[in-house]
């Protein structure tokens, strides 16, 4: 494992029933304060891995190590101090205010029966006013709007006080100017705050914009990975979504963009 990775995944596998592995032989390593971004098509297994990383789920074969300590080694309480995890959606069953959701996240660092004080107060506080949302405090988390939702959600992630971030299609279904603020929060969180992150999308202008560096999964397995512009060439988006496309970089921005032309042959 190398001395750097935060983060260390070595020949995954996983089945949820014996007719088809999800994932077979994955690995990659998550270095302390990365970015990094996980391409596929649908049905790849980007969402998986995301839960084997969080240990939500125990690979039928490999290992997993946070810190070069196994995870299963962790408690399930100390494990959330470390890593957590932004979901496609966020469903509830009752109503909670953007405050009082961001408060769940403190959890994990409270004793048994006890209830959030002060000190948990403050830092949820923080936690909203770091992701710009520190005026949706007493709104209904059910009223805002997706992109509102998804910054409260990030900031629970953060009030959890942790190392690691690991966030599902975080823009899937935000319309393009919450797609654009949810991705600057990310870069700014990673930048400023030093959060490692790793972020499964389909959004290859997510990709290319945030993500350092790049793992490509295609059928359950990693097709390519690296460095964003040594992965994310012409050739790995044919092999990995069957379409052709112009891959460039933007002149003003200076980020890789992806011009889908038409399906593979």
């Amino acid at each position: 494992m190398p001395a750097s990775a935060l983060l260390h995944a070595a020949d995954l596998d996983f089945a949820y029933d014996t007719a088809r592995p999800v994932l077979s032989g994955v690995s990659l390593d998550v270095a302390r304060g990365a970015l990094v971004g996980v391409l596929g098509p649908n049905g790849s297994g980007k969402t998986t891995l995301l839960a084997l990383l969080a240990g939500m789920r125990r690979p039928s074969r490999g290992s997993i190590a946070l810190d070069g300590r196994p995870l299963g080694s962790y408690s399930r309480r100390a494990l959330a101090a470390r890593i957590a995890v932004v979901p496609q959606e966020t469903h509830l069953a009752f109503d909670y205010t953007a405050l009082e959701m961001v408060l769940m996240g403190r959890h994990p660092h409270l004793g048994l029966f006890e209830v959030e004080g002060p000190a948990d107060l403050a830092i949820a506080r923080e936690a909203l006013g770091a992701v710009g949302a520190a005026h949706l405090e007493g709104r209904d988390f059910m009223t805002l709007s997706g992109g509102e939702k998804q910054r409260v959600v990030i900031a629970g992630a953060l009030a959890q006080a942790t190392d690691v971030l690991l966030l599902d299609e975080p823009t899937s279904s935000l319309d393009l100017g919450a797609q654009l603020e949810i991705a600057s929060l990310l870069a700014e969180l990673n930048a400023s705050r030093g959060v490692t992150i790793v972020v499964s999308t389909h959004d290859l202008t997510l990709a290319s914009g945030i993500c350092r560096d790049l793992v490509l999964l295609r059928h359950g397995r990693v097709l390519a990975a690296g460095a964003t512009a040594d992965a994310l060439t012409g050739p790995n988006v044919r092999a990995l979504y069957d379409v052709d496309a112009d891959v460039h970089v933007h002149p003003g921005t200076g980020h890789l963009v992806v011009v889908p032309l038409h399906r593979s042959s």
